[in-house]
């Protein structure tokens, strides 16, 4: 029997799915985002990035950067390991999705301090967690994340929104920063496994451009010492080089020591990354041209990269 597979719609628990009657990108499943929410004036990054590459390090280094500019941040981790903030706040903090539990999912009970919480630099740092493994969606703790900032009014006086995103995970739920977002960057390494899953991501970001803002705004390269392979990968599909930043030590001891890289006592190594986080935060916020990437095909990335 041929199936036919229709976009849907959860809508929370208890809800029934609906169907969607507008694609959200080709051929995508997705969960349904309040379009009535929308987060503002705030500039809106979204960063993605193989699992393990860097990505919260990374985040939590640009908010700090952007913190040093005199912005007002909030940073939104979008794990169920919910460290997305810790080097900030240098505690692991309850998720939204927790605290809503804790008041049986009536988000009117909440008051602002028992979910957003102030780090380094006057950071203001959100966990918004995950569902229980192998059940609901990522995307619906997006949405109720955001919904929630903006019932509380937080989002009013926020300068730059920062989403730390799960993973390589590039499904409907963990795509749904993407809706809020105006540029996506992606963190990777100067190998094959992380420009894999680099692809991946530019193919998600190109479903969603088509029904949303979002745009590419650039590749972070971390952890490398050279940028080769990004370098072949970038001039084959339209992406550039937004940030480069080495395999440093001092990096993995920052994490280590639950703080930022501009809390490490400073040598030349620690002021070079300190100033390559404040030029891609002061490049960031005037806004990186947006890049028309075309993705290659998974036997075009071996061809491309698997053979040297």
């Amino acid at each position: 029997m041929n199936v036919t597979e229709v976009p849907v719609t959860n809508i929370g628990r208890g809800s029934r799915p609906t169907v969607d009657p507008r694609l959200d990108g080709e051929g995508s499943v997705q969960v349904e985002q309040d379009n009535q929410v929308k987060i503002g004036t705030a500039k809106v990054f979204a960063i993605y990035g193989k699992g393990g590459i860097g990505k919260s390090t990374t985040s939590s280094n640009l908010s700090a950067a952007f913190s040093k500019m005199g912005k007002r941040v909030l940073q939104i981790g979008c794990d169920p390991k919910h460290d997305s903030t810790f080097t900030l706040t240098k505690k692991m903090l309850p998720t939204v999705i927790d605290i809503l539990e804790t008041v049986n999912f009536h988000a009117e009970e909440l008051r602002p301090e028992d979910f957003v919480f102030e780090g380094y630099g006057g950071v203001m740092c959100v966990e918004a967690g995950g569902p229980p493994a192998g059940t609901g969606c990522g995307g619906y703790v997006v949405g109720q994340t955001v919904k929630l900032l903006k019932e509380h009014h937080l989002l009013e006086d926020t300068d730059v929104v920062i989403f730390d995103v799960l993973g390589d995970v590039v499904c409907g739920g963990f795509a749904a920063p993407l809706q809020h977002a105006e540029r996506a960057m992606i963190v990777t390494a100067n190998d094959f496994d992380s420009i894999f899953a680099m692809n991946r991501i530019v193919q998600a970001i190109g479903a969603k451009a088509k029904n949303y803002r979002v745009r590419l705004g650039g590749v972070i390269a971390n952890r490398s010492a050279g940028t080769d392979q990004i370098d072949k990968y970038n001039e084959r599909t339209g992406l550039k080089l937004a940030a480069h930043l080495p395999d440093l030590d001092a990096i993995r001891r920052s994490r280590l020591k639950k703080c930022t890289i501009f809390e490490m006592e400073s040598t030349p190594e620690i002021e070079a990354v300190q100033k390559e986080y404040l030029r891609l935060a002061a490049s960031m916020w005037v806004g990186p041209e947006p890049l028309p990437s075309v993705p290659l095909k998974d036997r075009e990335i071996f061809d491309l990269l698997g053979f040297d």
